[in-house]
């Protein structure tokens, strides 16, 4: 091995890993219990070895706000829920590619349009559904950044045309643990969202799924969401830590059920399990985690981020994310869109203007 943590669990499974071995449920509580610096240093020992040194930024808009009747207990957006937020229909394509330009000067290399519901419908809202595809044209043909999309449960035809029509990564987070997920969720069940990734897969996309930590799983559960997520097969692995928003569910915490020591172990024990993903740190770091801490998941494995906002939360300017990226000894990706990162560190991008969300949405989301 090129480098040794002198723990031998971590160690082990580190070379296990870059041999090409997949790790299982029992190496990653094995991992999990093990000493921070260690486990951090033998993730970010895979990162570099099998990654290309950079942070992949992404960014989203809140393209239809409110009023999802499902239940999900994070979420601002469902109408089981008096959260207060605005809510409004599927916004005019013009609009998302407004908020896909800014995204693409701030330094995002992909854009996800999302929308807040079960399922945008090709056959019960058409006129909706052809909204979308218009937009997804738009942003495609109009800016250099992949588009990727949040729509909901598809079906194998809705799949097909939003692969053809050139969706890189299909998003739906499986949110936790299969065992934990009936907890958090009611009026769907952890198969229907496996379904539809699978559904995305065979249609030629790539997946972005991954989990909310912090909603009082256990560490197990977290592991258990891993395991999951590689029985499916993820390209990107979004972690975001609840951010509890007044009038859900899980609104009465105060913060997110977890330490800052077991938001960067868990990252780093995902970069073990996925070791070819974009373990991409999301909603929720700039609550749960202090300006001084934002980088230590990036030296324990973390390799994308989400920048701007999210769906119904603010998040932090895309300057303040490269600075994390450089204090971590890391460079933004700029492979799909080959922006100036010096320009938006010192604010001669977008900075100047809302975040890449923010202007046409009420901001962002933990889902």
């Amino acid at each position: 091995m090129v480098h040794e943590t002198g723990n031998r669990t971590v160690d082990d499974a580190v070379e296990r890993v870059l041999d090409g071995e997949r790790l299982d449920r029992t190496d990653g509580l094995a991992l999990l219990a093990q000493p921070i610096e260690a486990l951090a240093a033998g993730a970010d020992l895979v990162r570099a070895t099998l990654g290309d040194g950079t942070v992949d930024a992404c960014s989203i808009v809140n393209a239809k706000a409110g009023s999802c009747a499902e239940d999900c207990g994070f979420c601002a957006q469902s109408v089981h829920f008096d959260t207060g937020i605005d809510t409004y229909s599927f916004l005019d394509p013009e609009e998302i590619l407004a908020a896909a330009k800014r995204a693409e000067r701030d330094g995002a290399q992909r854009f996800g349009i999302v929308v807040a519901e079960k399922g945008v419908s090709k056959e019960r809202r058409p006129d909706e559904w052809a909204e979308v595809l218009r937009a997804i044209r738009l942003v495609r043909d109009e800016t250099s950044v992949e588009v990727d999309a949040s729509l909901g449960i598809l079906t194998e035809e809705e799949a097909r045309i939003l692969a053809e029509e050139g969706i890189d990564h299909y998003n739906h987070n499986i949110e936790t643990s299969p065992r934990y997920f009936p907890e958090i969720v009611g009026t769907h069940s952890f198969e229907d969202r496996v379904a539809t990734l699978e559904i995305a897969k065979d249609a030629g996309m790539d997946l972005c799924a991954g989990v909310i930590l912090g909603m009082g799983e256990t560490p197990t559960d977290r592991v258990e969401a891993a395991i999951a997520l590689q029985d499916i097969g993820v390209a990107s692995l979004p972690v975001n830590i609840l951010n509890p928003v007044a009038g859900t569910a899980l609104g009465d915490q105060e913060s997110a059920d977890i330490t800052t020591g077991d938001i960067i172990k868990t990252i780093a024990v995902y970069r073990l399990l996925h070791p070819h993903a974009r373990v991409r740190l999301t909603g929720g770091r700039e609550v749960n985690l202090s300006a001084d801490e934002q980088h230590l998941p990036f030296e324990a494995g973390a390799d994308g981020i989400l920048t701007g906002d999210y769906l119904t939360t603010e998040g932090q300017s895309p300057s303040d994310d490269i600075e994390i990226m450089e204090r971590a000894g890391l460079r933004p990706n700029t492979t799909v869109n080959d922006f100036d990162p010096e320009a938006v560190g010192t604010g001669g991008s977008s900075s100047t203007d809302t975040t890449a969300v923010g202007s046409a949405t009420s901001n962002a989301r933990n889902d």
